[in-house]
């Protein structure tokens, strides 16, 4: 079977999404095969993260939280990762890799991910060393492919940037136009290998040192159905769909609004440093504007979308994640950069209603706006 999928990055979240996933559906028989997981920083934690990866190929994930009413706490033993590699250190088996059994390639390289830097240049492409930005890595390793013939491979980054599909499959294109690649090559980035735009949903609330993820209980990675796409595995939290819009506008509209409503309200009431979401669930105070922000605000906009049962089901998930008694998910922490998260969580909500000529006010979200 073999290591068929490659992963690019070492986070907690990885480890609990992608990566158990993956080894829940290998005891199923429904995984392309085990993970080679690749460290991208220089990073003391993600250093510890591989040594461990190597001495043991197991790590734990604790699952903790509330779902459809009850209380959920077990341990999952992961196994698909059998091999960890870093990628300065070790390049030339990363080259032999992609140019190899790599059908799948993942990615969460965090918010520097997609960085670009003026000293990647045109002669990092003959895959002597390894340049610093992902873009410009994966440009390098799927020419070492291109160049040993091997069939185009299919891309799953899951960074949380709109279209992250085809907003990786641009850089890397622009990295090798840049750097003056053989036409036909740009071709096969374009036309053979497959970039897939995909959404991933689950709070991961805390590591387990060196190697292992505390998480909630509810997981979705929603990917856009792709011609010629190949997923790493089947399984129940995967979900392939034609309108991946829809799982975003959810996500959104509920879940991020609503922290960032409840940001809204700390922040005026100068509450407590260390106060939760949890504890603020608790709290009529908070928690009765909430949900008339979601009732009279939000629901209004899917309800004239066609997408009301969708909408609920998903805000009764959310319930019980705000809910969770084991996350001490912090409002100081979502309080960060507020005023750019309400633009962006909030706005789209005021915006879809004047779209679609909607008879409501949107007191509270109008007035978060100013």
């Amino acid at each position: 079977m073999g290591n068929p999928i490659l992963q690019f990055g070492t986070s907690r979240f990885l480890q609990a999404h992608v990566d158990l996933f993956t080894s829940e559906a290998l005891a199923a028989g429904r995984a392309l095969g085990a993970i080679t997981v690749v460290q991208t920083t220089s990073s003391a934690e993600s250093r510890a993260r591989i040594d461990a990866l190597r001495a043991t190929g197991r790590y734990p994930v604790r699952i903790r939280g509330r779902r459809h009413g009850e209380t959920i706490d077990h341990v999952v033993d992961c196994t698909a990762i059998t091999e960890a590699l870093h990628a300065a250190e070790d390049w030339a088996r990363l080259r032999e890799r992609v140019a190899g059994e790599v059908r799948t390639i993942v990615s969460n390289t965090g918010d520097s991910g997609y960085a670009l830097f003026d000293d990647d240049g045109a002669d990092l492409l003959d895959g002597s060393r390894p340049p610093r930005g992902f873009a410009a890595k994966l440009a390098v390793l799927l020419h070492e492919r291109f160049r040993a013939g091997a069939a185009p491979v299919t891309l799953l980054p899951c960074e949380l940037v709109a279209r992250n599909g085809d907003t990786l499959r641009d850089l890397v294109v622009g990295v090798a136009r840049r750097w003056g690649a053989d036409a036909a090559f740009v071709d096969y980035l374009l036309g053979g290998c497959v970039w897939v735009n995909s959404l991933v949903d689950r709070i991961v609330s805390a590591p387990i040192h060196p190697v292992g993820a505390i998480a909630e209980p509810y997981a979705l990675w929603a990917v856009r159905r792709t011609a010629g796409m190949t997923l790493p595995c089947e399984h129940p939290d995967i979900v392939v769909t034609d309108d991946l819009e829809r799982y975003e506008r959810r996500k959104l509209l509920l879940l991020n609004l609503g922290h960032t409503v409840l940001a809204e309200q700390w922040l005026e009431r100068g509450s407590m440093p260390d106060m939760t979401v949890g504890a603020a669930m608790d709290d009529p105070a908070y928690r009765a504007p909430l949900e008339a922000v979601w009732r009279d605000e939000v629901m209004p906009v899917f309800d004239a979308l066609g997408e009301r049962d969708a909408a609920l089901a998903y805000l009764d998930e959310v319930r019980d994640r705000f809910s969770n008694p084991f996350l001490a998910h912090r409002l100081a922490d979502i309080a960060g950069n507020h005023d750019l998260k309400k633009a962006r969580r909030l706005r789209p909500a005021v915006e879809l209603a004047r779209a679609l000529r909607l008879p409501i006010g949107q007191p509270r979200l109008s007035a978060a706006l100013g």
